[in-house]
């Protein structure tokens, strides 16, 4: 039997290892998977030590959203350990002013008590329109309220004071997928492939039907790229 590669995954905002369910079950056999926990620290710069330190030597990566800026970092901590990357509905961008203000404005809702989660009414700006409702919907708010409002207030505040991560994309010499929702709000198209351009090694796909969360939304299809790309 092949040996298997080490493949570490990074959640998003408010999400866990049920974020990567289906890739870490349909990839065991050709990965040893290993889904990290970036609820306990509020800056990337920590959180990307934290999983460092309990990665394997050299492991394939792979972040969705938030777990692409702690890519990035890891990526400039401990370039040498990452043999593969793999980018999913991110950017290497800092938040626009105003993303940075929704951002703030979330953390002074919680200040003074409030934690809703993911609500209904923030699902669509999520996942497509056909996801809202259904399992796929109802995954991404038990998620939520399992990460719960102390992680929450960590993540956000490590988001907002994460680096620009442009200037690393032409260093990067690791085969690269680039991945993303052809109807994702938050990081569009045009979004990942400004990504995927400046990377030696990318290669650049999008799938229909699906928002922010391909993981989730298109599991089949991320399954197999995200197979292929390992493979090499």
């Amino acid at each position: 039997m092949a040996e298997r590669t080490p493949l570490l995954l990074l959640p998003g905002l408010l999400c866990d290892a049920g974020l990567w369910v289906h890739q870490s079950e349909a990839l065991a056999d050709v990965a040893e998977v290993q889904v990290a926990d970036l609820t306990q620290d509020d800056r990337v710069e920590a959180m990307a030590a934290r999983v460092l330190a309990q990665a394997p030597a050299r492991f394939a990566l792979a972040g969705l959203s938030m777990g692409g800026y702690v890519a990035f970092e890891i990526l400039r901590q401990a370039p040498e350990r990452v043999s593969r990357l793999a980018l999913l509905d991110t950017t290497a961008a800092p938040d626009s002013p105003e993303r940075a203000l929704q951002r703030r404005r979330s953390l002074a809702i919680l200040k003074r008590g409030r934690f809703l989660g993911v609500t209904q009414q923030l699902l669509p700006t999520l996942v497509h329109p056909r996801h809202v409702h259904g399992p796929v919907g109802q995954a991404v708010q038990a998620m939520a309220q399992r990460v719960g409002p102390e992680a929450y207030r960590r993540q956000q505040t490590a988001i907002l004071h994460r680096p620009d991560s442009r200037p690393l994309l032409p260093t990067l010499t690791q085969p690269t997928l680039v991945l993303g929702g052809a109807d994702d709000a938050l990081t569009p198209p045009a979004v990942l492939q400004a990504l995927a351009a400046p990377i030696p090694q990318a290669q650049w796909h999008t799938l229909p039907d699906c928002g922010h969360l391909p993981t989730l939304e298109q599991p089949e299809a991320t399954t197999a790229l995200m197979r292929r790309w390992l493979m090499g």
